[in-house]
């Protein structure tokens, strides 16, 4: 069997948050290599670089269930499965936890929980028809560890992490398999949607010294020259393999962070992170 022969008997990829970062570097990944490439993103005009190398680009909202419902019943009117779903949508909430609105953490969980969720529902069915498929989920390692000033991003990550090692013995049996990838820090656009994410409640707030100083330490961590920052290639490449690899791992850790930072943070007493955290980004000036 020839390489696309093979890649044409997997079917299709369908990727989500392509307008940027590690979506639209795996979409760059999955269409060199030959699959057959649904590129997404709220917004189409922003896919016209991946529909010039050959990816068929579709509008999706991953919290919109008409959305969500037309992208699937797209790619299966035309191969009848969806051979690879890539979950990579989604963004960083940021700020003190008493100052995040519900309306807010509803619309994080919205868009990096439920949304996945719901397109590896709609999926599974003709996938398990197909008697194949994989899904691949973009977790982080924020799923594992949890930090000062990230509580509402990283309980989605914790969410992805338990949904993720439920459904994979649930559907295994019939032939699909479902990957978790936990990138460390990346350098792209997420950056500037975290910072922006912080409530600015004025002045005034008991936390306004806490939210300077979590900007200056979250702009610090994911800068390109810092240690462990990654490129949106790097993981891509991670997620390609995820996706094609004939036997993959459940999980796959890219990057030092994400390989040391679990360990690290499973050895340590909670007392001594909360200190060392704090240190990191004061909470009140001393």
């Amino acid at each position: 069997m020839t390489l696309a022969e093979t890649h044409a008997a997997a079917g299709p990829v369908l990727i989500t948050g392509c307008s940027s970062g590690v979506g639209r570097a795996a979409a760059t990944i999955f269409r060199a290599a030959g699959f057959e490439t649904f590129a997404t993103a709220r917004d189409p005009s922003a896919l016209d670089g991946l529909r010039a190398l050959g990816c068929r680009t579709l509008a999706l909202d991953v919290t919109s269930e008409d959305a969500r419902r037309a992208a699937v019943e797209t790619v299966e009117r035309e191969f009848g499965a969806v051979g690879i779903l890539v979950n990579n949508a989604g963004y960083g909430q940021y700020g003190p936890l008493e100052e995040i609105s519900l309306d807010a953490l509803r619309r994080q969980f919205e868009t990096n929980v439920f949304g996945g969720l719901r397109l590896s529902q709609l999926v599974l069915p003709a996938m398990r028809r197909a008697g194949h498929g994989r899904i691949v989920n973009v977790s982080s390692v924020a799923g594992r560890v949890s930090s000062i000033g990230g509580g509402a991003y990283h309980a989605t990550k914790f969410a992805i992490e338990a949904l993720t090692d439920a459904l994979r013995p649930e559907v295994e049996p019939f032939g699909i398999d479902v990957v978790n990838v936990l990138p460390g820090p990346i350098a792209t656009h997420f950056e500037k949607t975290l910072l922006e994410s912080i409530p600015d409640t004025g002045p005034q707030s008991p936390y306004a010294y806490f939210k300077q100083r979590l900007a200056r330490h979250m702009h610090s961590f994911l800068d390109p020259r810092g240690f462990g920052v990654m490129s949106a290639e790097t993981v891509a490449r991670a997620v390609f393999k995820a996706g094609t690899v004939k036997r993959p791992r459940t999980r796959y850790s890219v990057g030092i962070i994400a390989h040391l930072g679990p360990l690290g943070r499973a050895l340590t007493p909670d007392r001594v992170v909360d200190g060392m955290t704090r240190r990191k980004v004061p909470v009140k000036k001393d």
